[in-house]
């Protein structure tokens, strides 16, 4: 059977090259339904090239030209929203109106850099010595790169090329190959926005092109999201090759629940926080803390939330959870639920068993764990599901003894109603975003995201005022004129005077 193939954007337009493809799946259907081919490092650096070349230009080009493509690119990117939802969903297996959602939180960063004139606003003082000025400004590196993961193809993307983009950078994206659609699309919809071509290039591939692009000499910068392994390696080796790096790796994201906090708005937030997207996000709450004794309302609520759950296809607009994205992964995820429950865990609402589980497509059901040890490898290790584990702790500081010993950092959160208990848990928990009352704190785009720990490598966050420092380098200039006052300095270092 032919299959739709997926290619490559290259200097405006989809190249179809390469020996090695890889397939492309429809989760809700557990089938292939196009296969993508993967690039060499001979494509590698034609994508490379062609945005050096397009770059220097761009570069050049004022801040309000560079403004007005961004503000057209946003205009069509909503223009091609419904598309776009849908290749992600069906690519991807999330369900339609989470697949909207993360398109909305990706156009917010357009709109960001849309504001590309304050933004880049450099900083001046006059006479700081007699008749010398000193200014500082930023320009574009040159050439950027992005290594994207499966769950996000539409929003990780889009927290760095728009930000890159915009402050006079060329652009080589390489998305992941599970899901390699959406991110075609983005670039092509840039072009027509009135980018330059070659300038916002995508190559599809593994392991091989990730490599060529982090040893290319032409390469300045790379983002990288992914998993804490894959993380430490990327850095590690574009680091080496003298590259700027933010790595953001994985994440074990708990949710602090304090006697005080109210049992609704707790159910409500967990059951949204760790099975929506079937949990494959990396702002997932995977970990419930449950302080002090008792914490049965807290559950009870949660299952009986649990049970109105809809699972199921994208294509069915009442589904509140699709599938996940392999059944390899689906493997992965009950063989850690099955290793929690050997251990002496108490598997509460148990997905291995959902009707959908033996159907067409990778479903799993969204599962809770009692009883968890933080010796058992559902806690260790990233599951990347639709499972939330409990713990207990007797205080708060036994709590955030408990979040910060975990090697992960990406987000906590704590839902209380005391302000002073809320202030504790901000200023002590060791997590790059925090959340206070509200279970995923992924910050909007003005404010950067990030992690600590092994959940970031790398001294930037993504996107926000991080994203501008990263993809431009700062130049401290100090003038003097002719006419203006010459003291003499002799042989000594310079003083201002």
């Amino acid at each position: 059977m032919t299959r739709e193939l997926v290619g490559h954007f290259i200097d405006g337009k989809e190249v179809f090259e390469g020996e090695q493809r890889g397939p492309v799946y429809n989760p809700a259907l557990g089938r292939t339904i196009r296969e993508v081919l993967f690039a060499d490092a001979a494509l590698v650096d034609r994508a490379v090239a062609g945005a050096k070349a397009a770059q220097v230009a761009w570069g050049e080009e004022s801040l309000a030209r560079r403004q007005r493509v961004m503000f057209d690119y946003r205009s069509l990117l909503l223009a091609h929203r419904e598309e776009i939802v849908e290749r992600i969903s069906e690519e991807h297996g999330k369900v339609l109106g989470d697949a909207a959602g993360e398109f909305a939180r990706g156009v917010e960063v357009v709109e960001f850099v849309t504001g590309l004139p304050q933004l880049l606003k450099g900083q001046y003082n006059d006479s700081v010595s007699r008749g010398v000025d000193a200014m500082s400004v930023r320009y574009p590196l040159g050439v950027a790169a992005g290594i994207t993961p499966f769950n996000f193809p539409a929003m990780v993307p889009m927290w760095m090329f728009p930000v890159a983009l915009a402050v006079g950078n060329g652009f080589v994206l390489k998305p992941s190959e599970k899901d390699p659609s959406t991110a075609i699309r983005l670039a092509e919809l840039f072009v027509e926005a009135g980018g330059p071509e070659g300038l916002f290039n995508v190559v599809n591939g593994d392991q091989h092109a990730v490599g060529r692009l982090l040893e290319h000499p032409d390469v300045k910068a790379v983002s990288f999201v992914g998993s804490t392994p894959i993380a430490r390696s990327i850095y590690e080796r574009a680091a080496k090759a003298g590259k700027r790096v933010q790595a953001l790796g994985g994440a074990k994201n708990h949710m602090v629940v304090l006697p005080d906090a109210d049992v609704d708005t707790v159910a409500e937030s967990a059951v949204s926080a760790a099975y929506g997207s079937a949990g494959e996000r990396c702002m997932a709450i995977s970990v419930m803390v449950l302080v002090g004794e008792g914490g049965q309302d807290y559950l009870s609520a949660i299952e009986a939330r649990m049970s109105q759950l809809k699972v199921g296809s994208y294509l069915d607009p009442k589904s509140e959870m699709g599938p996940l994205i392999t059944g390899a992964h689906r493997e992965r995820v009950a063989g850690l639920v099955s290793e929690a429950e050997a251990k002496g865990a108490q598997v509460v609402v148990d997905g291995r068993k959902h009707p959908l589980v033996t159907e067409s497509g990778f479903f799993f059901g969204p599962t809770l764990i009692d009883d968890v040890r933080v010796d058992m490898d559902a806690y260790r290790e990233e599951i990347f599901g639709p499972v939330l584990l409990v713990l207990r702790a007797p205080t708060l500081d036994a709590a955030i003894a408990l979040v910060n010993g975990n090697p992960y950092a990406n987000g906590a959160a704590i839902f209380t109603g005391n302000g002073g208990a809320a202030r504790t848990f901000i200023r002590h928990i060791d997590s790059g975003m925090v959340g206070v009352n509200v279970p995923i704190p992924v910050p909007v785009a003005y404010h950067s995201f990030g992690g600590a720990k092994h959940s970031l490598f790398g001294d930037t966050h993504v996107h926000g005022e991080e994203g501008i420092r990263f993809y431009t380098r700062a130049k401290a200039v100090t003038m003097r004129w002719p006419g203006e006052a010459n003291p003499t300095t002799g042989m000594h270092f310079v003083t201002n005077a």
